[in-house]
């Protein structure tokens, strides 16, 4: 797949996706896939990635920053992790922009797997609404911290 301009996202967070996507029910967000791709090409992602807003703990200066950022074929940011009631936590949770080359090298090369995971997101929801956090528990895919050592995200970390 050959993408001349346009961007995607990958959301490794599950509550951060059904937060963003209204658990598959906002307009024009009914459709929840999972993307499993390789930890290769994740990881290429983080070493040509740039913060998407400045950091002065961890660039020289707003003009440094902007042409990194231009250059990018990848951007991270950083957003509030989300509850099963989607409210935000005091952790982060990585979003990861691909643009470019990114882009083509995750729908030529990194994708493995592509799943429907709405009738997932439906159920858990739905235990929620009636106040079964137990089971939506149960039912939340397993997430645990990436593990990526420190000079792979030095760059992304004040």
């Amino acid at each position: 797949m050959v993408c001349e301009r346009g961007s995607t996202w990958i959301k490794p967070s599950f509550l951060w996706m059904m937060y963003r996507c209204g658990w598959g029910t906002k307009p024009g967000q009914e459709t929840v896939l999972a993307v499993e791709i390789t930890r290769d090409g994740f990881e290429w992602a983080l070493r040509n990635t740039c913060l998407s807003s400045y950091d002065r703990g961890l660039h020289p200066d707003r003009g440094t920053w902007q042409r990194r950022l231009k250059r990018s074929p990848a951007r991270v940011q950083w957003d509030p992790e989300r509850d099963l009631h989607l409210q935000p936590l005091p952790c982060r949770s990585l979003q990861l922009g691909l643009s470019g080359e990114a882009v083509e090298r995750y729908a030529d090369e990194w994708t493995i797997s592509i799943s429907d995971v709405n009738p997932l997101a439906h159920e858990i929801h739905a235990h929620v609404s009636s106040g079964d956090l137990d089971s939506a528990t149960r039912l939340r895919p397993e997430e645990l911290p990436y593990p990526a050592e420190d000079a792979l995200l030095a760059h992304l970390r004040p």
